[in-house]
């Protein structure tokens, strides 16, 4: 038979259920799980065994949903963790200790910017953040003896900025080290980014894999294709003897699946951050539509950020499958099926007005669009960083960060397009008045 596609997968991978057994993924909702003597416990404790002995380090139904993530990514294993922003730690951290480096693009989500570049400091890792978008031979002038990954968003949040993956992976693998990069926004639906030279994915499965807005999580996958060995003295917690686990190596004994292993082995066990087994439940019933839902996303954003660009009352829109968007020759190479249902905007204020202030008085006009901090999911809402994230900043220091004062995010649902214009525009006309 021959290989799945990519919409069978987000329905079956992960389980199969037999005769008598459950249709649905079952819900493992046990903190621990019996064995019949002690030195079947032993072999677990000693990863000599596959099995379960504590929900912190591994669960049956969590097992099953990242399976489904790994076969949409096209990884050879992954994880999942309590939330985005432990993936991204424990994805960072796994190979990246006291002493080490990392590079990464500029456009991140702001809590991944602090993660990286406040949080990681303070544990003596250092952070060289980039413009993605400047020449290679400026980009390369990051890089230390000591850098052991680099990191970015495939579409950032909040800019969807398109990252340029050949362009980075071609820098890191110079390097030798791993490319990392978060595909929240396009999901392995519009961007699999390890066929395009990425080694490492990680997801707010929060988001659009959601798709309800119901669970907290996060999912790391691995591709199986970065060589650890190659580059064995950058990378000696993978290819050196673990003294806590009597000494194994986890490249000699693990082969392909040495980075999640290790993940979930020492990350996972002293740090926990599990993904609650009933949240991974949620999860994988929201896997099951996602090849439905994002093609919806993204024709029903399209159409709107049509109608924003064409407004008189909006001073831009960013949008990566505008013709007009700096990134549509990317959003083209990387995501020709679409990006997702993020956007931002901004709206051009009365006569001597504050644009700041303006987007506030518009935002507050809303009707059927919701003002909140989520986003990707089947609500449409909105966020006016200068209000909200960013309302400590002046408009001067929101623009170096990147935010402009005016920005609002805007993230389209599964409503009707049609409505979610005609609620913009009454919105507009109201704030006007």
């Amino acid at each position: 038979m021959k290989e799945q596609s990519i919409g069978t997968k987000c329905v079956h991978a992960g389980y199969a259920s037999g005769k008598g057994q459950p249709r649905q993924m079952p819900i493992i909702q046990s903190t621990t799980f019996k064995y019949e003597n002690s030195e079947q416990m032993a072999r677990l404790f000693d990863l000599e065994d596959n099995g379960y002995f504590y929900t912190r380090l591994q669960n049956p139904t969590n097992d099953m949903v990242a399976a489904r993530i790994a076969a949409l990514e096209g990884g050879v294993a992954a994880m999942l963790t309590s939330s985005g922003q432990a993936a991204n730690f424990f994805a960072c951290f796994n190979i990246c200790e006291a002493g080490g480096h990392i590079v990464s693009a500029t456009s991140i989500y702001g809590g991944t910017f602090n993660l990286l570049g406040t949080t990681l400091k303070k544990m003596g890792i250092e952070v060289t953040f980039v413009d993605q978008n400047a020449p290679e031979e400026e980009i390369e002038k990051a890089f230390r003896p000591n850098t052991k990954l680099v990191f970015g968003e495939v579409l950032s949040n909040p800019g969807v900025m398109v990252l340029d993956i050949e362009k980075f992976a071609r820098m890191a693998h110079k390097h030798g080290v791993p490319l990392i990069v978060d595909n929240t926004f396009p999901t392995p639906i519009n961007c699999r980014p390890f066929e395009w030279g990425a080694d490492i994915v990680t997801h707010s499965t929060t988001k659009y894999m959601d798709g309800q807005g119901v669970q907290v999580g996060g999912a790391i996958v691995d591709s199986g294709n970065f060589d650890w060995d190659a580059h064995a003295d950058k990378f000696p917690g993978l290819t050196s003897p673990d003294e806590s686990y009597h000494g194994i190596t986890y490249t000699k004994k693990f082969g392909k699946l040495a980075y999640i292993t290790k993940a979930t082995s020492q990350m996972m066990r002293d740090l926990g951050s599990i993904q609650a087994p009933q949240n991974a439940f949620y999860l994988g019933l929201g896997l099951q539509t996602l090849h439905v839902r994002m093609p919806r996303h993204c024709s029903s954003a399209l159409k709107v950020a049509k109608y924003l660009e064409s407004n008189p009352d909006v001073a831009w829109v960013n949008f990566p499958e505008l013709e007009s968007s700096a990134d549509h020759a990317l959003q083209q190479k990387y995501m020709p099926n679409g990006t997702c249902g993020v956007m931002c905007f901004g709206l051009k204020a009365p006569q001597g007005g504050s644009a700041r202030e303006f987007a506030g008085v518009f935002m507050d006009k809303l009707k059927l669009v919701t003002i909140e901090t989520h986003v990707a999911d089947c609500y449409t809402c909105m966020l006016h960083p200068a209000s909200h994230t960013h309302r400590q900043m002046s408009d001067e220091q929101l623009k170096e960060a990147g935010v402009a004062p005016e920005l609002i995010r805007l993230s389209i649902g599964l409503e009707d397009a049609e409505d979610i214009i005609a609620d913009i525009q009454q919105a507009i006309d109201a704030a006007k008045a």
